[in-house]
């Protein structure tokens, strides 16, 4: 029996093809949570904030390419989610190669990079799981949806300002 993503699986087979890809993806999400607050609350210019980024980084293309799998595999019900996944790696490769090639106004295009896509996790954490969180579940669908957009861009904005401010200050000291 051929399947949406053309494997030669039958039923039983493809279910479990899916809920190991399910698994991969849950666990790079997983790292996500946990390396993103690691990196961001490292010193920067340290081996550490380098480190989690990189870990944070190579868990998000995991999320991109396990996210279109699943899609794919799905693509009645879950066509969207590809496209969410391809969205949302796009603020993590932005702030990826932000920080390694080094072009004009890299910092903030890394700051707003990473954030960005740490928001990103984070919704989509909420918007599966919301439901089943106290609190959380008392809240409408589409709140869990744009909550960690409203609260985290201005966190970015104001993170941003920061650094400009620092680097304000250590060019006045030159």
């Amino acid at each position: 029996m051929m399947t949406a993503c053309f494997l030669p699986l039958d039923k039983k087979g493809v279910i479990k093809l899916f809920q190991g890809m399910l698994l991969v993806h849950i666990a790079a999400g997983c790292i996500c949570l946990l390396f993103g607050p690691l990196a961001m609350g490292a010193a920067k210019k340290n081996k550490y904030h380098r480190i989690f980024g990189e870990i944070y980084h190579a868990s998000f293309a995991v999320i991109l390419l396990s996210s279109v799998t699943l899609a794919v595999m799905h693509w009645e019900t879950s066509a969207y989610l590809m496209y969410v996944g391809i969205f949302s790696y796009s603020f993590a490769i932005t702030g990826y190669l932000a920080v390694k090639l080094k072009r004009k106004n890299w910092l903030s295009m890394h700051i707003s990079g990473m954030l960005g896509s740490y928001i990103a996790v984070v919704t989509a954490v909420l918007v599966v799981n919301g439901q089943r969180i106290p609190g959380l579940n008392l809240l409408p669908v589409w709140a869990l949806w744009i909550l960690p957009t409203l609260i985290g861009s201005p966190l970015i904005t104001l993170v941003n300002i920061r650094f400009a401010r620092r680097k304000i200050k250590a060019t006045k000291a030159m």
